[in-house]
């Protein structure tokens, strides 16, 4: 699937007036906009925040040729260009992780933040005609509302067609039980009733947050808004299904059918459709964020909906190289990072496993859907870094464990966390060849071929002086890898 088969000439029109714009922009104010997107519960939020914070404050970036040369001067943050965003609140979320030590909301809702960075260009011809300044347009919006795009490339009869297969498969099957016998008391033909459309998109909306739950984790979930309704809960847009065993023709005037129709189709018009035009094609790169070890944790289906996921994130972009002219005109994201984040809940040993299960799982996506011309890096990361390494003793053996402080209500063998106490956990080990795990996919095994892996949640690590001051550098693993590829090249 190809996002630009899914525009109209409307709105390509649109888009290149946006385009227009920010490139005018550009001269006087070079600048770049990073989307920051992922799917449930992979860090979005955290991301954002350790990355501004350690820029504002010098923090350690190794990686970050700019930083680590000396070539960056003065980083500051400065008001963001669309008025009409939310402004993603730093100040908070940075409260929340240092002053309290509790993770940041999830994110809910699109919102945005500029860091301008003052700089040296390492090129002496660069320094001639560069003013040395670049603004990065940080876009953090939800995973879902990407898994949404495709949707523009499908009537309703296809996405009837399609998300009812998919809910006949695997564990899917029986959490949207409840959901299909209440399709089957109804026929699209009969006469369109309110009561009815809200109890099939009730159940339907039931059906998604249990695939969600972390006893399943499952990935792919679209309509993305069901889950996230904000002030559209109620709205005739929000309260469709998909039906079942359509007939062909078309819906009869008056119909149930006609009804959903309709409201999918003004689900596309006034939520997906303003998304892209406004936000997501105006993107130059890129950030996928995953939890592939929740994935695994939750055995061969979970893996199997993040690949069918991440295809479907991966087909929304549009890949290439942006040329000087064409650049006006549509926007391309010339470099997309896939990153599997929570990598401090596994020892160092295994994060090259964790990177080529992240690898084996965008090769496969990207070879599901056909993609090529993305430059696409992955990498296992953590933003912030909640635990240590160290080893123990036992039975005779020396096994390599992690140290943190497990949030309150986790529990291993039986043990319940009260929130204050650290510990030692030996989180198991990821294998070093991921095809096992895709055997097992493949084979439809929940068990057997897959690891046997420890989990809990670490609470964020105290990140205060003993004066009570802020450190300036948050710990993380990765994090100005990251930079690096998606920013450093401009920085230049």
């Amino acid at each position: 699937m190809r996002l630009p088969t899914l525009t109209t000439f409307a709105d390509d029109a649109r888009i290149a007036l946006d385009n227009l714009g920010d490139r005018a922009a550009s001269f006087v104010n070079p600048t770049i906009r990073l989307g920051v997107t992922g799917l449930s519960r992979a860090g979005k939020t955290v991301f954002i925040s350790s990355l501004v914070h350690n820029l504002l404050n010098g923090g350690r970036l190794p990686l970050f040729e700019p930083m680590r040369s000396g070539r960056i001067s003065r980083v500051r943050l400065e008001p963001q260009p669309d008025d009409a965003v939310p402004r993603f609140q730093y100040e908070d979320h940075i409260r929340a992780l240092i002053g309290e030590r509790l993770w940041p909301d999830s994110t809910r809702a699109i919102s945005q933040l500029r860091i301008t960075l003052d700089y040296e260009s390492a090129s002496g011809w660069n320094r001639l005609w560069s003013p040395g300044r670049l603004s990065v347009d940080i876009v953090d919006y939800p995973g879902e509302w990407l898994l949404d795009l495709p949707l523009l490339g499908q009537d309703y009869r296809e996405f009837s067609a399609a998300t009812i297969a998919l809910a006949q498969s695997g564990i899917r099957k029986l959490l949207s039980a409840g959901w299909r016998a209440a399709n089957g008391l109804l026929d699209p033909r009969a006469a369109a009733d309110e009561g009815d459309a809200r109890r099939l998109a009730e159940t339907f909306t039931a059906y998604l947050r249990a695939c969600k739950s972390d006893e399943r984790s499952l990935s792919t979930l679209p309509p993305g808004r069901f889950l996230m309704p904000g002030d559209l809960e109620g709205s005739p847009a929000l309260t469709f299904a998909p039906l079942p065993n359509l007939p062909e023709g078309r819906a009869p005037k008056g119909s149930l059918w006609a009804m959903m129709e309709r409201r999918y189709e003004a689900y596309k018009t006034h939520v997906v459709k303003p998304f892209f035009r406004e936000h997501f094609a105006r993107l130059d790169r890129q950030i996928v964020l995953i939890d592939a070890l929740q994935a695994v944790n939750r055995g061969a289906e979970a893996v199997q909906d993040l690949e069918r996921a991440l295809g479907d994130v991966m087909a929304c972009f549009r890949p290439g190289a942006n040329g000087f002219l064409s650049s006006f005109l549509t926007r391309r994201i010339d470099r997309v990072v896939v990153a599997a984040t929570k990598a401090d809940h596994l020892h160092h040993e295994n994060h090259p496993h964790l990177e080529a299960l992240t690898r084996r799982l965008v090769d496969r996506a990207i070879a599901r859907i056909g993609l090529s011309g993305a430059d696409v890096e992955v990498m296992a990361l953590a933003s912030v870094r909640a635990t240590r390494e160290a080893t123990v003793r036992q039975d005779g053996a020396t096994l390599p464990v992690i140290v943190g402080t497990p949030i309150a209500g986790e529990t291993i063998d039986g043990e319940t966390f009260d929130g204050n106490r650290k510990t030692a956990i030996f989180p198991g080990d990821l294998p070093k060849n991921p095809d096992s795990l895709f055997q097992a996919v493949e084979q439809d095994s929940q068990a057997s071929l897959a690891p046997t892996l420890n989990f809990v949640r670490f609470r964020p690590p105290e990140m205060e002086a003993p004066g009570g001051e802020l450190k300036l550098s948050i710990p993380h693993i990765r994090l100005d890898r990251a930079m690096q590829y998606l920013i450093g090249d401009r920085l230049a």
